[in-house]
C-alpha cells in the first residue's frame, strides 16, 4: 500500500476506534500496530505466543536496552566500551560507525537508572558528546519471538490408533 493510502487508511481506523467502534487488525508492520493498536498479540507459526498493550510487550519481552554513544574523538571507543564493560559485564558492542557506538545491555533489576548514573557521570571524561538509551521495538520483539526453535508438531493421530480428530490450533 502507497504511503498516502496507508496513512487514510490509518485515519479511518482511527476515527472508528474514537466512535467506539471495536476493530480487529492482521498486519505484519509493527509500524502500523505502534500506531493503531491499545492491544496487540504477536503470533509465530499459528500459536499465539503474547498479548498486551505495545509498551507491555517491550517492557515484558524486550531483551535490554540499545545504547548509542557518540564520542567527541575516536580514540575515546576503547575507554567508553572498558567503563561500560566495568558497570555491565554482560554488554556486548554491536557496531561503529564514525564516532557513534551502540552497544546492547541486557536488561536487570535497576539497570535503567545505573545506566544514565554511568553515562552522566562519565560524560566529561570519557569525551561524550550526547548518548541515547532505547527499548527494543516491537520489531525486534516479534523477531525475538520468532527465532526461538520452535517445538515439532505431533503426529495427528491416525485412523488406525484413535477415530478422535485433533480441534484447530494450540493457543
Amino acid at each position: 500500500m502507497d504511503p498516502c493510502s496507508k496513512r487514510f487508511l490509518w485515519r479511518v481506523l482511527t476515527e472508528e476506534v474514537l466512535e467506539g467502534c471495536a476493530v480487529v487488525l492482521t498486519s505484519h508492520s509493527m509500524e502500523e500496530c505502534e500506531a493503531l493498536c491499545t492491544r496487540l498479540t504477536i503470533m509465530v507459526n499459528g500459536s499465539f505466543r503474547c498479548l498486551g498493550s505495545p509498551q507491555h510487550l517491550r517492557d515484558r519481552f524486550g531483551a535490554g536496552y540499545v545504547v548509542r554513544v557518540a564520542c567527541e574523538e575516536g580514540s575515546a571507543a576503547r575507554a567508553v566500551s572498558d567503563c561500560l564493560g566495568l558497570h555491565f559485564p554482560d554488554v556486548r558492542l554491536q557496531g561503529q560507525r564514525l564516532n557513534v557506538l551502540e552497544y546492547h545491555v541486557p536488561r536487570r533489576r535497576d539497570c535503567l537508572a545505573d545506566l544514565f548514573r554511568v553515562l552522566a557521570d562519565n560524560k566529561t571524561a570519557l569525551s561524550i558528546r550526547h548518548y541515547s538509551i532505547q527499548q527494543p521495538t516491537l520489531e525486534q520483539v516479534f523477531i525475538d519471538f520468532a527465532a526461538e526453535p520452535q517445538p515439532t508438531p505431533r503426529a495427528a493421530p491416525g485412523p488406525a490408533t484413535s477415530s478422535h480428530r485433533p480441534h484447530g490450533l494450540p493457543v
